[in-house]
């Protein structure tokens, strides 16, 4: 396809699928409604794959990130061969509008600390984002430290069509001792997290966030999170202003939705089961219309991972994938 071509096509798409109208004379500040789907997940890169990109687990990825026609993609726990293995997997599949300009990665390990180091695999390590739209660059900030040596992040994107649109992922830590501060370790993270979220609302822009919580949606240090629109027996006590995508899962658990994760939840799930931990949030505010949000089967097509009491062989990672669709006002 000549340049010419490819740039007319790749504009359609790009206003067919922020759902803008073309409308002579509107104002450039005018909203519109764009609807997207949100794909994440958390591949245990290092723990369970020391860093292989041959083992199945990419395919596994790129396989249903093009099945769920994901529009925005975030990985947790991934090492950079793997995140690099995934470009070149997705070119291949023609998932991205500008295969140059589509993906983001952020370390919070470096190679001497990071992917399987002990097993001689020494690479970067920490969390990435894909798009289906080209990017304007990325942001990121450090979370505050929670005394380890992993430098937890949050990172956000914006396609360059739409700038006021921010996707972002975060991997909050596990650590739940005192800080300084008398508040947990992992409460400061996901409040400083918040806080960035809540400057994108502030400067007018919409921001949607997913990953690797480490925290149940009904656990308190998540309480300035949610909305206290959602107030049931499964969730409540809110005092925040977002949504998590699957919060509103009658058929499975009322404000909690579907378990993410195959290890010892660390507080019994309210309807039993297995912990919810990966969350994809939009705030409600943000959100026009209906919203829905599922975790998929872990895929067993990954060789060379044994057996263990949480997952059986050939698991691409002990946790599920999410995924999330939502209409959000942007502008």
């Amino acid at each position: 396809m000549d340049l010419h071509k490819r740039f007319a096509v790749t504009a359609a798409t790009m206003l067919l699928a922020l759902g803008a109208a073309i409308m002579p004379g509107a104002p450039a500040s005018a909203a519109v409604n764009a609807k997207y789907n949100i794909w994440t997940w958390n591949i245990a890169g290092a723990t369970m794959h020391g860093g292989s990109t041959t083992d199945g687990l990419i395919d596994a990825a790129a396989n249903s990130i093009m099945n769920r026609a994901a529009d925005f993609v975030a990985f947790n726990e991934i090492c950079q061969g793997q995140f690099n293995a995934l470009i070149g997997r997705l070119r291949e599949l023609n998932y991205p509008a500008d295969e140059s300009n589509f993906a983001r990665f952020t370390a919070s390990l470096d190679a001497a600390e990071g992917c399987a180091p002990g097993a001689g695999n020494t690479q970067p390590f920490g969390n990435a984002i894909f798009s289906r739209f080209p990017l304007n660059g990325a942001q990121r900030w450090t979370l505050p430290s929670d005394t380890r040596p992993e430098q937890r992040n949050l990172t956000c994107v914006a396609p360059t069509a739409q700038p006021k649109m921010h996707f972002c992922t975060t991997h909050i830590t596990t650590n739940n001792d005192t800080a300084p501060n008398s508040k947990q370790y992992n409460e400061n993270q996901l409040d400083f997290v918040l806080d960035r979220m809540e400057a994108f609302d502030s400067a007018g822009d919409t921001a949607v966030i997913a990953g690797d919580f480490n925290g149940q949606p009904h656990y308190d240090r998540l309480d300035n999170w949610y909305s206290p629109t959602l107030n049931v027996a499964n969730n409540g006590g809110n005092t925040g202003a977002y949504r998590e995508l699957d919060d509103n899962d009658s058929g499975n658990c009322l404000g909690y939705g579907e378990w993410t994760a195959t290890g010892t939840p660390g507080a019994t799930p309210p309807c039993g089961g297995l912990a919810k931990i990966d969350l994809i949030f939009a705030r409600q505010s943000r959100l026009v219309g209906s919203y829905s949000s599922d975790s998929l089967s872990i895929s067993t097509a990954c060789s060379g991972i044994p057996a263990t009491s949480a997952y059986p062989a050939g698991s691409c990672s002990d946790h599920r994938i999410v995924i999330g669709t939502a209409t959000v006002s942007i502008g």
